[in-house]
């Protein structure tokens, strides 16, 4: 197997802002792996949050091709699991690997790759739509020009937070869900919730910063709403300690190492009785095709990260205010642009 390994900018249509962090455009690593005439496609984008830059990740990657040259892409299970130590635990370089394999053998045996892990797209949720910090009139233009889409995802983490909500309320009847990257504290997520509660928001994601692991007891006692993790929901091995702490996990592919660590986190999580949302970050179609591929074991779907960009150089899995819709080409369904 070859693997090639690229760079690329994605400009943002809006500068997209949450509480600890502001950016116009995000860095994603794109891979390509051909064996046999087939190209697989896979997609990471890093965040320093978890220790990962697009040079970091490029650079795990090309130090483990010379690993693939030689191996059958159709041990994949054994490959992927042998890979993270050779890239030294980097789980977002594993993801962009992980997503091609997909590709790849979906090409290769002319299926989706959902068809592969035996899942009816028809049964994918209705994806959220972002709304990122700005203005409290920016904000409310936002939720304007969102018309259509019946479930926004809030970013929170300032001093007007309960006020931002309800002035968004009065510009729509969407389904409200918020996240406060951490941002909050315990007594304020615990007060927050009753007032968002009452403005009709469906959970909160994230509101302490992930040390804080004891204090998400208290909140999960006394929250008003159901507690989603994200920032502590990273690897399988996370989900064990979130149980009695949130009321379930925000799993992106490209933290957790790809798809087959991201569906041992939902049976673990289904196992312990935890909801299940599969999340992104700022990607291409290729990393939003990857992570569609497993929706319909979601509850909840915060897929958008492709739509929130200008320069997308694939084309894949479309969203169409909020819901997938999946091409019916094999693997992830993903195509270069020109």
């Amino acid at each position: 197997m070859q693997l090639e390994v690229g760079i690329h900018t994605l400009r943002l249509k809006h500068r997209f802002t949450i509480s600890r962090d502001s950016q116009e455009a995000a860095e994603t690593v794109i891979v390509s792996l051909e064996h046999d005439g087939i190209t697989g496609y896979g997609e990471a984008s890093p965040s320093r949050f978890y220790n990962h830059t697009a040079e970091s990740v490029s650079a795990a990657l090309e130090a483990a091709a010379p690993l693939l040259e030689h191996a059958d892409p159709l041990q994949y299970r054994r490959l992927l699991d042998s890979l993270l130590e050779e890239l030294q635990g980097n789980r977002a370089a594993l993801c962009a690997l992980d997503l091609a394999f997909f590709d790849w053998l979906g090409k290769c045996w002319g299926v989706p790759a959902f068809s592969i892990l035996g899942l009816d797209p028809a049964l994918a949720p209705i994806s959220s739509f972002t709304i990122g910090i700005s203005s409290l009139d920016h904000m409310r233009e936002k939720a304007r020009e969102a018309a259509g889409f019946p479930i926004l995802k809030i970013k929170l983490g300032t001093g007007e937070d309960v006020d931002i909500i309800r002035a968004l309320r009065e510009e729509t009847q969407a389904v409200f869900r918020v996240d406060a990257n951490c941002a909050w504290s315990i007594q304020e997520t615990i007060e927050k919730s009753r007032e968002l509660a009452a403005l009709g928001v469906e959970f909160i994601e994230q509101p302490l910063p992930p040390e804080n692991l004891d204090g998400m007891e208290k909140i999960y006692r006394e929250s008003a709403l159901p507690i989603i993790a994200d920032e502590n929901s990273i690897t399988p091995a996370d989900v064990p300690g979130l149980v009695g702490r949130f009321h379930g996990i925000n799993i992106k592919l490209v933290k957790c190492g790809g798809i087959l660590p991201a569906l041992r986190m939902i049976g673990m999580a289904r196992t312990f009785g935890l909801k299940v949302m599969i999340g992104c970050m700022i990607e291409s179609s290729v990393g939003i095709s990857g992570s569609a591929q497993i929706g319909p074991l979601a509850d909840y779907l915060d897929l958008d990260g492709a739509i929130l960009i200008d320069n997308d150089p694939f084309r894949g899995v479309e969203n169409h205010r909020g819901r997938l819709v999946y091409p019916l080409r094999p693997g992830l369904g993903v195509l270069p642009r020109g």
